[in-house]
C-alpha cells in the first residue's frame, strides 16, 4: 500500500490534488484538519477545544490532533489500501509523535506557492451553503446571482487570518521536512492543476512499480 503526505499552504490548491490522487489511487484520504471540523461539527470536548484556536488562526495542541490521526491510520481500510496523508504533520512535534507511533512514509509532496498568490486565492474564496461547492470571485465566479447571494465566506478567509497561517506554515514546515529526508518532493504550484497532478502521478505511479 501507497503511503504518502502531502503538503502545501493554505490555498496552495492540495485539496484539488488530493481529489484527483484519491480518485485515481484509491487512497484513504485523512485530513486533520477534516477530523477537526467533523469534530467541531459534533461539539464534542475535543472540537470544541480545537474551534478555540482554529478561530484565532492558532495551530490546535498536539495531543488533541495526534490521537484523531493515530486512530484514523489504524483503522482496516487505510492499512490494506494505503493512505494519503493530507496537511499533517504541520510540526515537528507532530511528525516526531508520527514517528514515535511507528508510521512511516514513502513520499512526501510538497506544493510550493509565492504568498502572495496565496493571499490573493484565500481573500476571494466563497462556499454556497446549499451545495458546498467552492467558488473564487476572480478564478472560479459563482454561475448566476442568485447563487452569488448566498455565498458565505470561512471566518478565518481574510488577509489578516490568512497572512498568520502563513507565518505558522513557514515556522513549521522546514521543522517537518527535516523529519522526511530524501522523501520530499517539491512541486511548482503555480502550474494549472493538470499539470500538478501530472506531475504526482508520475511520482505515484513509480512507486507502484
Amino acid at each position: 500500500p501507497l503511503k504518502v503526505i502531502i503538503a502545501g499552504a493554505p490555498a496552495s490548491g492540495k485539496g484539488t490534488q488530493c481529489e484527483k490522487i484519491v480518485e485515481k489511487y484509491n487512497l484513504v484520504h485523512i485530513s486533520a484538519g477534516d477530523l477537526l471540523r467533523a469534530a467541531v461539527a459534533e461539539g464534542t470536548d475535543a472540537g470544541k477545544t480545537a474551534k478555540e484556536f482554529m478561530d484565532n488562526g492558532q495551530l490546535v495542541p498536539n495531543e488533541v490532533v495526534v490521537t484523531m490521526v493515530k486512530d484514523r491510520l489504524a483503522q482496516d481500510d487505510a492499512q490494506t489500501t494505503g493512505f494519503l496523508l493530507d496537511g499533517y504533520p504541520r510540526s515537528g512535534d507532530q511528525a516526531e509523535a508520527l514517528k514515535e507511533a511507528g508510521i512511516d512514509v514513502e513520499l512526501f509532496i510538497l506544493l510550493n506557492v509565492p504568498d502572495e498568490l496565496l493571499v490573493e486565492r484565500v481573500v476571494g474564496r466563497r462556499s454556497d451553503p446549499e451545495t458546498g461547492k467552492i467558488y473564487h470571485m476572480t478564478y472560479f465566479p459563482p454561475e448566476s446571482e442568485e447563487i452569488k447571494a448566498r455565498l458565505i465566506q470561512r471566518s478565518d478567509d481574510n488577509e489578516e487570518a490568512c497572512k498568520k497561517r502563513l507565518t505558522v506554515y513557514h515556522t513549521n514546515i522546514d521543522a517537518v521536512t527535516d523529519y522526511y529526508p530524501g522523501l520530499i518532493k517539491e512541486i511548482d504550484g503555480t502550474q494549472s492543476k493538470d499539470e500538478v497532478f501530472g506531475e504526482i502521478d508520475t511520482l505515484l505511479a513509480g512507486l507502484r512499480e
